[in-house]
């Protein structure tokens, strides 16, 4: 079974210069800086969370594992999630827990 393509893929095939862009805009907020990789990628997840996207949440939850988060910070980052957006972020953080 043929899997899907990402938003990802669909944008660099409809609006390659758009995705110039946004791949630069990632380039340079998600470096280490003040905040580490880690914390900024964990801080993705939590938006993810709060925004009701439960594949985001997964795929950024393992983007944070390689960029060394511990499962406890995961966990309370979810925790994060569920104190300022209720149930359903709690619900959607929960896909943080997928493998």
């Amino acid at each position: 079974m043929t899997q899907p393509a990402s938003w990802l893929d669909l944008m660099e095939q409809g609006a390659p210069e758009l995705m110039k862009v946004v791949t630069g805009t990632r380039e340079s907020i998600l470096p280490d800086g003040a905040l580490s990789n880690k914390t900024k990628t964990l801080m993705t997840m939590l938006c993810d969370a709060l925004l009701g996207h439960d594949g985001g949440v997964t795929t950024i939850a393992n983007r944070a594992r390689a960029a060394g988060a511990s499962e406890e910070e995961i966990a309370e980052t979810v925790g994060v999630a569920f104190l300022m957006g209720g149930l359903p972020a709690l619900v959607t953080g929960s896909n943080a827990f997928k493998n």
